[in-house]
């Protein structure tokens, strides 16, 4: 099973604060600061109105509107110009949604492939090798020729997450990644997180409202009232 190194700290906050000023100034984020390190898959909770959606937000780079510090790898991503973050969230950061927000017309593997031909590091060939790697890990490579639109809503997310994966990211961020799906394929993907935290040693932080899905992380931080009120090993 892989160890996350504890001295290799992937994202951290220092006193993240943020404000919502319609229709009245409301502070939505209180003082928030915590660690996470390499290889850890760490579940946000809380009551809807809890604050840890605008939370990811803020973590993924997309909300830039708040006061204190943000780092992801240890460089220090607050203040920095906007198309610097849109780099950063490039080369760093693969999202998983609640949908999938596949392109039906698609192919599969033309779906995965997306994000790693806008980066522009590698080859036509060597990125459509790579997304069948990460189809294949995800034990879905069968289906890469299909279009998007002919899988099951399971299989759909699947490939959602190869694609997230494309980029060999330093952290993948969830937004209720099983929210839209039954309970036999919310199992099939907590498993594979699971696997890819555990034996890949891919960072993942994950807001949900699912409790069997938190209890199944590494460990959670449990917000209210734009508060982390406790955090906890599971």
């Amino acid at each position: 099973m892989y160890q996350p190194m504890k001295n290799n700290v992937v994202l951290a906050t220092r006193s993240l604060e943020k404000y919502f000023h319609d229709p009245v100034r409301f502070k939505v984020l209180d003082d928030i600061s915590f660690e996470i390190h390499t290889g850890e898959f760490v579940t946000i909770v809380g009551k809807s109105g809890s604050g840890k959606s605008t939370l990811l937000y803020c973590l993924s780079t997309m909300d830039t509107n708040y006061s204190g510090e943000l780092y992801i790898q240890q460089q220090k991503v607050t203040g920095q110009k906007l198309d610097t973050l849109a780099q950063i969230r490039n080369q760093s950061i693969g999202f998983v949604f609640q949908f999938h927000y596949l392109l039906p017309e698609f192919s599969c593997l033309k779906n995965v492939m997306i994000p790693a031909l806008k980066l522009g590091r590698l080859s036509y060939p060597e990125i459509e090798a790579k997304a069948y790697d990460k189809l294949r890990m995800l034990g879905i490579a069968d289906q890469a020729l299909k279009d998007a639109s002919k899988l099951s809503g399971g299989q759909q997310q699947r490939v959602a997450i190869a694609r997230a994966l494309i980029n060999d990211p330093a952290i993948v961020m969830g937004d209720e990644p099983t929210g839209n799906l039954d309970s036999k394929n919310t199992a099939i993907v907590l498993d594979m997180f699971r696997q890819l935290s555990e034996e890949f040693g891919q960072t993942i932080v994950a807001v949900t409202h699912d409790n069997d899905f938190a209890k199944a992380s590494q460990r959670t931080i449990e917000m209210a009232d734009g508060r982390i009120v406790q955090v906890l090993n599971n």
